[in-house]
C-alpha cells in the first residue's frame, strides 16, 4: 500500500510522551510529528536517526507530520506505524494471499470475543471452523536477522494468547500473526527475557492448538506491503 502523500526525510531529535517526536527537516526546520506507536520502540528512537515523515494538510489534525519509517545505516527500513499491519493484512486476507488462510472467503475485522476483547479478524467459510486471527506488529531486533516480540512487558498480549487458547480448545482455528515491519529480518522469535509471562502464554497457547504465522514486509519511502512468510523460533 502506497503512502497517501510522498514521505520526506528528516532527522530524529527525540521521541517523547509516546506519541510525539521532534524532528529536523532537511532545510533545518524543527517540527513535531505524530508517532503512531504506543510501544517502547526499543532500539528505534535514537536521536540522530534518519526518519521518514508523511506530511498532511488535514485541518482536523494538530500535527502536520506523521512518523512512518526509520532508515537504518545499512539501508534497511523499519516501519513504526502500528496501524499499518492490520490494514495490510486485511487486504491480504480479502485477496487470499496468505496460503494457510486462503480458503476463507469472509473477513470480519474487530469482532467481540473472549472477555471484553475484540479479535483483529474473524474468518468464516462454510464447512470450515471459524478462524480467529490476532495480529502483532514486530519491530524489535537485537540479533542480526532476528525480529522479536514484545519490546516491553505486555499483560494485554498475554491475555490475548489465553483467549486464543480458549478458542482453539473450543474447536475453532486460532492464529497469532506476527507481522514484522523490518526489511532486515529473516526469522521471528519471542523476547523471553523482556516478558517471561508473555513467553509462557505463547507456549501454553501453542500447546492448546494455537497456530503461529509470521510474515515480513517490503518497505521503502513510497510504500509498505506484505512480504514473504518467515520462520518462527520458539527458543
Amino acid at each position: 500500500m502506497e503512502f497517501l502523500t510522498p514521505l520526506v526525510p528528516a532527522t530524529l531529535s527525540r521521541r517523547y510522551k509516546r506519541f510525539l517526536a521532534d524532528c529536523r527537516l532537511a532545510d533545518g526546520t524543527e517540527i513535531t510529528a505524530h508517532c503512531a506507536n504506543p510501544g517502547s520502540m526499543m532500539g528505534l528512537a535514537t536521536p540522530g536517526a534518519r526518519v521518514w515523515l508523511e506530511p498532511n494538510d488535514d485541518p482536523r489534525k494538530k500535527l502536520k507530520y506523521g512518523w512512518r519509517l526509520i532508515e537504518q545505516e545499512s539501508g534497511h527500513f523499519v516501519g513504526v506505524d502500528t496501524s499499518l499491519p492490520n490494514r495490510m493484512l486485511k487486504r491480504a486476507l480479502i485477496d487470499r494471499e496468505i496460503p494457510p488462510l486462503a480458503p476463507y472467503g469472509t473477513v470480519r475485522p474487530e469482532v467481540k470475543y473472549g472477555e471484553a476483547s475484540r479479535i483483529d479478524f474473524l474468518l468464516r467459510e462454510p464447512g470450515l471452523p471459524d478462524a480467529y486471527i490476532e495480529v502483532k506488529s514486530v519491530t524489535l531486533s537485537r540479533a542480526q536477522g532476528l525480529a522479536e516480540f514484545p519490546d516491553s512487558v505486555t499483560a494485554r498480549g498475554a491475555r490475548h494468547m489465553a483467549e486464543l487458547s480458549a478458542m482453539a480448545r473450543a474447536g475453532h482455528r486460532a492464529v497469532i500473526f506476527y507481522l514484522v515491519q523490518r526489511t532486515d529480518a529473516v526469522r521471528v522469535g519471542i523476547a523471553r527475557d523482556i516478558d517471561p509471562a508473555y513467553a509462557e502464554a505463547v507456549d501454553a497457547a501453542i500447546a492448546a492448538g494455537v497456530e503461529v504465522i509470521a510474515y515480513g514486509t517490503k518497505i521503502d519511502p513510497t510504500s509498505i506491503s506484505l512480504g514473504t512468510a518467515l520462520p518462527f523460533e520458539r527458543a
